[in-house]
């Protein structure tokens, strides 16, 4: 077996309430290559909620993959066709998420206990697509934290086709931790996901957790096919400022400023077709994070973005103070 080119080396974590259409438009005007993620986005939903707003996505975000979450063949099955149907190139099942209700729908991690299922479930989906099928999910969960039971894990779903591997590198807690706490503790093991890639080489494995920096991310990548990062990129979008040129050999090279225009017409436009300003807003908070006057955009856009009856023009209106030095330099 020999895979395709690699679209995993470098791509952006689902996060529940952070990634959607407009966070990954605004990561889109940072990095080319990167590879997206949507928000989970459950079996039923997709089947029976409102499309256009779970799924609809800009042609720009292109590579960008659906996380679905279900415990249901059939279901996730339909729901992976929808998906292709919508234009991702990539369907991904969710086996990792700890939260107490996506425990109650039987799904996320908790599914870790039942490898026969998950195989089932991603056989279904393998079936109904034609775009590659991947699983994100933990070392172990709970008490299954043995190196042993995570390769026969691995194994399994291997046996029913899947190639990709997104390996968060520690194992979740069902009971008495917080997802958040969940994020932090327990310890990461790296190692594992190290040797993971060493007993199965014709496999790929995706590193996630704890990755800060693409220093970070090119050390791992001497283990690994990809390296995954998550709160990384929503606190600071500029971390994956030189991912293009670094990782993709693209000559892309972003500018807080150039990306700040684009998001704000981006946003004249998502406001004219009925979206909230502080929807795609909210996501822009950290655009100029450790930059002169950043904490003064913050501020700006905390204060007036999510004011009834704000309209773009607020944006706008904290650039221009945000870029007075710039223009002050400018006309020196």
């Amino acid at each position: 077996m020999s895979l395709s080119p690699n679209p995993h080396l470098l791509s952006v974590a689902p996060m529940m309430d952070w990634t959607d259409r407009h966070f990954r438009y605004l990561v889109r005007q940072v990095s080319r290559g990167v590879l997206l993620y949507t928000e989970m986005v459950t079996d039923r939903a997709v089947l029976h909620g409102n499309r256009p707003q779970l799924l609809g996505f800009d042609p720009l975000e292109h590579p960008v993959a659906l996380q679905l979450g279900g415990c249901d063949p059939a279901l996730l099955a339909q729901a992976a066709r929808v998906g292709e149907e919508w234009g991702y190139d990539e369907v991904n099942l969710n086996l990792g998420c700890p939260s107490e209700r996506v425990q109650g729908g039987g799904f996320g991690a908790c599914l870790m206990k039942e490898p026969d299922l998950v195989a089932e479930c991603l056989a279904a989906m393998r079936e109904a697509v034609g775009v590659p099928v991947t699983a994100k999910h933990r070392l172990g969960v709970d008490e299954l934290e043995d190196y042993g039971y995570l390769a026969r894990w691995v194994e399994k779903l291997a046996g029913v086709g899947v190639e990709v591997f997104i390996v968060h590198a520690r194992k979740a807690w069902l009971k008495g931790l917080s997802p958040k706490e969940n994020r932090e503790v327990p310890e990461l093991r790296y190692g594992w996901v190290y040797r993971l890639k060493q007993d199965f080489p014709h496999l790929r494995f995706v590193l996630n957790g704890g990755v800060r920096t693409l220093d970070e991310a090119a050390a791992h990548l001497a283990h690994v096919d990809g390296v995954m990062l998550g709160r990384a990129v929503y606190d600071d979008p500029f971390v994956l400022e030189h991912a293009d040129a670094r990782f993709y050999g693209l000559e892309h090279r972003p500018a807080r400023l150039e990306v700040a225009r684009a998001m704000i017409r981006y946003t004249e436009a998502q406001v004219k077709q009925g979206v909230p300003l502080w929807a795609v807003a909210r996501h822009l908070l950290n655009l100029f994070k450790n930059q002169r006057r950043g904490k003064l955009w913050r501020r700006l856009l905390s204060e007036r973005a999510n004011r009834a009856g704000a309209t773009p023009q607020v944006l706008w209106e904290a650039l221009e103070q945000v870029a007075a030095p710039e223009l002050e330099a400018a006309a020196g």
